[in-house]
């Protein structure tokens, strides 16, 4: 497979070969990941998955603008998602960040889990996983579900900084919450 290295040619890739990217890609480091990056998403797996990105990303009531990252240590960190609601950015979604195993080649991969905190992301335990494709441009994976087949369903989209600072924690953490049931390489 020839080396992908910018965004057009990121969107003009099947789901499949996204996962094969993904796969040869290097993690992103948690000091790296550090303020608010733009979020679009790429081809889908299926119908369905297409139609819920467009919902989610295009919107008209309150579009998808971003994800946002801080470290709050050498092994963790925070995040949310942005979107836009009658022309204010809200914060939504909250996250727990890490460097965790792939669960498509077990690998380190930038692990977003949102079960770590309350809100419809956790309760369907969205965990997205992101590498760097190249300076300032990254490839994430997000997958959902209550089944081992259907977190395996990779929803590809990518991320670029915006230059826009983390605008500080959401969230309220669930307290019954285990890392390694979201995670399968852990």
């Amino acid at each position: 497979m020839t080396t992908v290295v910018s965004r057009s040619e990121l969107k003009q890739l099947s789901t499949e070969e996204t996962v094969a990217l993904f796969k040869t890609l290097e993690t992103a480091r948690i000091d790296e990941m550090d303020g608010e990056y733009a979020a679009t998403m790429l081809k889908q797996p299926s119908l369905f998955a297409s139609m819920n990105g467009v919902v989610l990303q295009a919107n008209p009531i309150m579009p998808w603008l971003c994800k946002a990252f801080r470290p709050v240590d050498g092994e963790t960190g925070r995040g949310y998602n942005t979107f836009s609601l009658f022309g204010n950015v809200v914060q939504r979604f909250p996250m727990h960040t890490l460097i965790a195993p792939s669960r498509y080649d077990g690998k380190p991969a930038y692990q977003l889990v949102y079960r770590a905190y309350h809100s419809f992301c956790g309760e369907i335990h969205m965990v997205d996983e992101v590498r760097r494709v190249a300076p300032d441009l990254y490839l994430g994976i997000g997958t959902w579900g209550f089944t081992h087949s259907q977190r395996q369903v990779a929803l590809p989209f990518i991320l670029e900084p915006t230059g826009h600072k983390y605008r500080g924690d959401i969230g309220k953490e669930r307290k019954s919450f285990e890392l390694a049931q979201e995670i399968p390489g852990l």
